[in-house]
């Protein structure tokens, strides 16, 4: 079943895969089934399949085998005046026999359990709630590798975006560089003013090898989490900017689960305390063949055989039953208090992150202005170097701090959506 799954959600990714995009749910679901740990799965269950198997199979008939054979030094007789009794009042000789002080036996027994107090049904239950604590906890595990996804998912969407903007300062650089190129040509421009230019169009192709550098290896390490190969035309999906998680209430982290699951255990534990002190009740039966039988007056090999009913009750549990009710109490109280601290710092987190995301809103609202505030003195530091108002340098500061203001936007655009996806990852909903 889990294979036709994940043969369905291929075919389902297979179209953008193959238009070398893909996007950031798409990379944690791969880089969770890519996760070595993932296998854990497997394992767990079937740890449980044997567990429960192996208890079940206290229903089943326990039988054993046992052969003896003793030497006594003495046997049990009837008294010889008995016989001298016996004769004198029939008229007739009577004896009885003499058991030999060997002795030889071989037994099968075979013990039916009719009743245990309920002590398979709760370890039935310690294995099942152990199982699922086993899962939750990978499920923990595996939950972490989100943070790790969106690291890097959303440092190569950053470089993407410094990516462009740098596509349009090298565009810009290019015109200017024409136009001083003709003025140098038609004598109203000098050399150095071109070479200043130059130099900041190499600047700027440093950059940009740096940059696709870095988006290489993170595009790598991607790879590797989601065991798919991402080359350098592999486009990551921009995601939408969504703000309804800052208003939604409830936690949904696999922690939380994990808690719970403990919580089950000790309860289980608990039951199984009780059961252990209640009286067993079981069918056996003895068969068996020895020397003597059950007829202590014959000294013959011969077979015999027991049935019955037993009832058994320790009673030496009750001794330390209150302290280990106690202890399980200790260990529902210590869940209880990991639990609490947990939810603490989750909710200081989550509220750190939408003071976060308030705070870029507001940095963003005027980022936009900036920009065309710099595209503004930009074109007019242009013009005025056009008419020799201005140097080359002026105008490749003013330049360098429109393309700064650009940066600064996509900056902030990615922290804010990186600032929502961690608050999701945080509360899981």
């Amino acid at each position: 079943m889990k294979t036709i799954i994940q043969l369905i959600f291929l075919l389902l990714t297979f179209p953008m895969l193959v238009n070398g995009q893909i996007t950031l749910e798409q990379c944690q679901q791969k880089a969770r089934e890519n996760y070595p740990m993932v296998k854990q799965f497997d394992l767990i269950e079937q740890t449980r399949q044997y567990n429960i198997s192996n208890a079940n199979k206290g229903y089943l008939p326990q039988v054993s085998v046992s052969v003896k054979a003793t030497y006594q030094s003495d046997v049990t007789e009837i008294p010889p005046i008995l016989s001298q009794m016996l004769s004198q009042m029939s008229g007739k000789e009577v004896s009885f026999p003499t058991l030999s002080n060997d002795q030889y036996q071989a037994v099968l027994e075979a013990n039916q359990l009719i009743w245990d107090g309920g002590v398979i049904s709760a370890q039935k239950k310690i294995t099942e709630a152990g199982a699922e604590i086993d899962r939750k906890k990978l499920d923990v595990e595996l939950f972490a590798l989100n943070e790790r996804v969106n690291q890097v998912f959303f440092g190569i969407l950053l470089i993407d975006e410094q990516l462009k903007q740098t596509e349009i300062l090298k565009s810009e650089l290019q015109t200017n560089y024409k136009k001083i190129e003709s003025g140098v040509q038609n004598g109203i421009a000098n050399q150095t003013d071109l070479d200043v230019l130059n130099v900041e169009q190499l600047n700027v192709l440093q950059r940009e090898t740096e940059m696709k550098s870095t988006r290489q290896a993170y595009l790598t390490i991607l790879g590797a989490l989601t065991a798919q190969k991402l080359d350098g035309q592999t486009a990551l999906v921009k995601p939408n900017l969504d703000l309804s998680v800052v208003n939604k209430s409830g936690n949904n982290r696999p922690e939380l689960s994990l808690f719970d699951a403990q919580y089950k255990l000790y309860d289980s534990q608990e039951t199984l305390l009780n059961a252990g002190n209640m009286p067993r009740i079981g069918a056996f039966f003895q068969g068996g063949y020895g020397k003597p039988g059950l007829n202590m007056f014959s000294d013959g090999f011969s077979p015999f055989y027991i049935g019955g009913i037993r009832v058994s009750w320790s009673l030496s549990g009750f001794y330390s039953q209150k302290n280990n009710l106690g202890k399980l109490e200790l260990g529902k109280h210590a869940v209880d208090v990991q639990k609490e601290t947990f939810l603490f710092n989750n909710q200081l987190q989550s509220s750190q992150q939408k003071t976060e995301i308030e705070k870029l809103k507001a940095v963003m609202a005027n980022d936009d202005e900036i920009i065309e505030l710099r595209t503004r003195i930009k074109k007019t530091a242009s013009a005025k170097v056009e008419n020799g108002v201005l140097t080359t340098t002026d105008l490749v500061r003013e330049m360098n701090a429109e393309d700064q203001a650009k940066r600064l936007k996509a900056l902030h655009e990615m922290q804010l959506l990186m600032v929502i996806y961690n608050l999701k990852n945080t509360v899981n909903n």
